[in-house]
């Protein structure tokens, strides 16, 4: 039942008989999903670990065992979501202390983040595959009442044991690109009634909740509440991180970040950054790879095209004869922003959509992109759109951007206070998708204690 106590649409024969073709295609490939589990713990041995968990098999203390019924469970499928949820996570912990909340997420650097953000305050856990054995299980260790998933990371058969078993199920800071869209249009017979399953889809722009609703999902089922993402927490102590960085940066020097950089944009921006050499040899590059585990292909990179390098992990000065700056670290993206005079985003010049772009126009940083900004397309347009951000095409235009702006301060001052201005106006997401969450959490917890006093008569 949904937190309004309509009852869900029964399964058709066959939305069921689509449902087993999927899980039958997921157990054939699941055996390849382990291998490249194996794989990439070659460069990241953090995959290797904690595999019962993927299978819905968390181990649990006695007081977390206690708390079964009762749990929250909100799903952030990496870094990004991970950071999306924690205004939420310390708003839910704030004003419920008593909520026990359980945070899965599909990667280590996900979890990690999860834990240097929380701690205890939460449990974390690597998110069930999308297996019938591997759903069950998790569900049965924790019995939540209430699933919020992040963004749109949406699978089959979370979502339909999730309402089986009575659960509600909540879309978050809910986006969806065009590209997405027509993906789940090519598969109507499974994503339709997955849809339709799901109690609410907070959306972060009208765009979105568009698309949704081409999709199947009904009116009823949509709000449009604005990003999450809109919620930046600039930490009191960024202050005392940025002066830790910057006495490692000596003399007086422009400074440019390449933040969360994928692979094949390394390249890219090492030709646009040596190409601004030409006219600025002063200028540093602080290079923030997406992914940990390629921080020393990234390092090698950088020495192949002939510049110097100094990496955080030595914390050794950053001479003025260094070229490159390599943030090989992590939970560190605000500090390195904080050294720097202009940003270009990552995951834009590889057709992999740009990451978070609203971190730089926090800290009042002028913000270039690529033209793959489908991950954060509707706030790119408004940063644009306000004068904050700046859309290069290539390697060469990246390099002219830099340039420009080093020329102009005037420009790049009047960009970053634009980046400012539209994270103020655009604050209020937090607080209406806390309303939302709280809503159904309560309507289940109430649910819970009757069923409990029934069940005693």
């Amino acid at each position: 039942m949904g937190a309004n106590g309509s009852m869900q649409p029964p399964w058709s024969r066959l939305t069921v008989l689509n449902r087993l073709t999927y899980n039958i295609l997921f157990t054939l490939i699941l055996p390849l999903i382990i291998v490249r589990l194996l794989w990439r713990s070659l460069k990241a041995p953090a995959y290797a670990r904690r595999w019962a968990e993927r299978f819905g098999l968390a181990t649990l203390d006695k007081t977390q065992r206690d708390q079964k019924g009762r749990w929250l469970w909100i799903h952030a499928v990496s870094v990004g979501e991970s950071i999306a949820a924690a205004p939420l996570i310390r708003k839910l912990r704030a004003e419920h202390p008593e909520l026990p909340i359980v945070v899965t997420t599909m990667t280590p650097t996900g979890s990690e983040r999860v834990r240097e953000m929380f701690g205890s305050d939460v449990c974390h856990v690597y998110a069930p595959y999308d297996h019938p054995f591997a759903v069950t299980n998790f569900l049965r260790r924790f019995q939540p009442h209430t699933l919020v998933i992040m963004e749109t990371e949406l699978w089959p058969n979370i979502i339909h044991y999730m309402k089986a078993a009575g659960g509600r199920v909540i879309v978050a800071n809910a986006r969806l690109s065009e590209k997405s869209a027509r993906g789940y249009e090519k598969f109507p017979k499974l994503g339709r009634p997955m849809l339709q399953q799901i109690d609410c889809i907070a959306a972060q722009a009208e765009n979105d909740a568009l698309r949704f609703q081409r999709l199947g999902v009904g009116q009823e089922q949509l709000r449009v509440t604005g990003s999450i993402k809109f919620e930046i927490d600039v930490p009191g102590e960024l202050q005392n991180q940025r002066a830790v960085l910057a006495d490692l940066i000596e003399g007086e020097r422009p400074v440019l970040i390449a933040a969360s950089t994928r692979e094949g944009e390394e390249e890219k921006v090492l030709l646009a950054y040596k190409a601004c050499l030409r006219k600025m040899p002063d200028l540093l590059l602080v290079l923030v790879p997406r992914h940990p585990e390629r921080f020393r292909a990234v390092a090698k990179l950088v020495q192949e095209h002939g510049l110097t390098l100094v990496k955080r992990s030595d914390n050794t000065p950053v001479s003025e004869l260094c070229n490159v700056f390599l943030g090989d670290s992590m939970g560190e993206m605000l500090s390195y922003f904080s050294i720097s005079d202009v940003a270009f985003v990552g995951g834009s010049l590889v057709p992999t959509g740009c990451h978070n772009v609203l971190e730089p126009a926090a800290l009042g940083l002028p913000v270039l992109v690529g033209p793959s900004q489908f991950n954060f397309q509707t706030i790119c347009e408004q940063l644009e759109e306000a004068g904050a951000l700046s859309s290069v095409p290539d390697a060469d235009g990246l390099a002219s951007a830099v340039l420009q702006l080093f020329d102009d301060p005037d420009l790049r001052n009047r960009m970053g206070a634009a980046g400012r201005g539209v994270i103020l106006e655009n604050r209020g997401a937090l607080q209406r998708s806390y309303e939302i969450v709280w809503d159904y959490c309560e309507n289940a917890l109430s649910a819970l204690t009757l069923n409990n006093f029934d069940a005693k008569k």
